[in-house]
């Protein structure tokens, strides 16, 4: 079976449920119709340029030009990991842990991937290496995320409740760790959700990919399991890691809470 090849056409109808999408918002004042109008260009350009660019990666055996988009990859998760948070920390640190926990998180992850079940020669095939990075830097960006901005707005809420904790002589690990597991389960609530409902209530979207793209139903099956367990795999790191470093960074050498090193 081969694949099943989009025409224009297809495009255009795709385009035109996003236009009755947009009707159905002015029609119910929803106000987001130019938003969703936007974001639907944003999204086509996007996905159009990165799949040129891909063509030529793809087209080369360079280990140099598949680093450097690895590079850029990396480099946006780091700013979008913390730019959507309303309690931030100083924007050095801030985006700092939040590009560290995610790239750490990332690459381990990945490396796992290349070294045990997908085995590619050589070791940094852009048509391997490129997309499984981007679908595993994705899913632990938006964990890394949620963790922040989960732990950040607790510390700020119970700012009251901390301090009583330090003063009655917990360490700041013992005063901080109910906000840092809480942050970590709900970085880890979508991700779990996901695995839960994979094959009984959806299709998982690399498993459908596969399915269209002509393998066989149980093949794909087997890539989506290896591929989930990376996912969570990574997701954990990061959300652990962010969650940690952002704790650390709230708290000085002396146990102090340190809320003047957060900006609103």
């Amino acid at each position: 079976m081969n694949p099943i090849l989009l025409t224009t056409s297809d495009l255009l109808l795709a385009g035109g449920l996003i236009g009755v999408c947009a009707l159905l918002s002015v029609v119910l004042s929803l106000d987001i119709h130019r938003t969703l109008a936007i974001a639907a260009v944003r999204m086509a350009a996007q996905l159009v340029l990165t799949g040129s660019v891909l063509l030529f990666v793809f087209g080369r055996s360079s280990v140099w030009l598949t680093l450097l988009v690895l590079a850029f990859m990396f480099a946006a998760a780091s700013y979008e990991v913390g730019s959507r948070q309303q309690v931030r920390l100083a924007p050095s640190w801030h985006f700092g842990i939040g590009g560290f926990a995610t790239i750490f998180g990332t690459v381990i992850v990945v490396l796992v991937g290349l070294l045990t079940a997908l085995q590619p020669h050589p070791w940094y095939q852009a048509r391997i290496a490129i997309p499984m990075t981007g679908l595993l830097l994705g899913n632990v960006m938006n964990a890394t995320s949620l963790s922040m901005n989960t732990l950040l707005s607790a510390v700020a809420r119970e700012r009251t409740a901390i301090e009583a904790r330090i003063i009655l002589g917990a360490t700041r690990a013992e005063a901080m760790n109910g906000l840092i597991r809480q942050a970590i389960r709900t970085a880890l609530i979508p991700t779990l959700n996901q695995m839960a409902a994979a094959g009984v209530i959806t299709l998982p979207g690399i498993m459908t990919g596969q399915i269209l793209a002509g393998m066989n139903p149980l093949d794909a099956s087997k890539y989506q399991i290896v591929l989930m367990s990376l996912i969570v795999s990574g997701n954990m790191i990061g959300a652990t890691l962010s969650a940690g470093l952002t704790a650390a960074r709230l708290t000085d050498a002396r146990g102090r809470l340190r809320l003047d090193r957060l900006r609103d």
